[in-house]
């Protein structure tokens, strides 16, 4: 897959997790796990950036949200010691 289709298919995995009913955002993600990576994280942060310029900010704090658990998840930054 080249990096403008795997951005593509970024772009439909963040649409579907936009438009999914509440709760279910999990189940999507679950069904794309080839596409949970550093680019997935990425993107996600680059769409909600451009969501904030358009005033669309629960958009914006929604996909900031999931890309921070995604982060987590995929350990791109380190966790604070308990």
């Amino acid at each position: 897959m080249s990096a403008s289709e795997r951005q593509e298919q970024y772009l439909k995995l963040i649409d579907q997790l936009l438009k999914c009913p509440n709760g279910q955002e999990p189940d999507v993600l679950d069904a794309q796990l080839d596409l949970i990576d550093t680019g997935l994280v990425k993107t996600m942060m680059q769409v909600a950036t451009s969501f904030a310029h358009q005033d669309n900010q629960e958009a914006a704090k929604f996909l900031i949200y999931v890309a921070r658990e995604l982060a987590k998840q995929l350990e791109l930054y380190p966790q604070p010691s308990t």
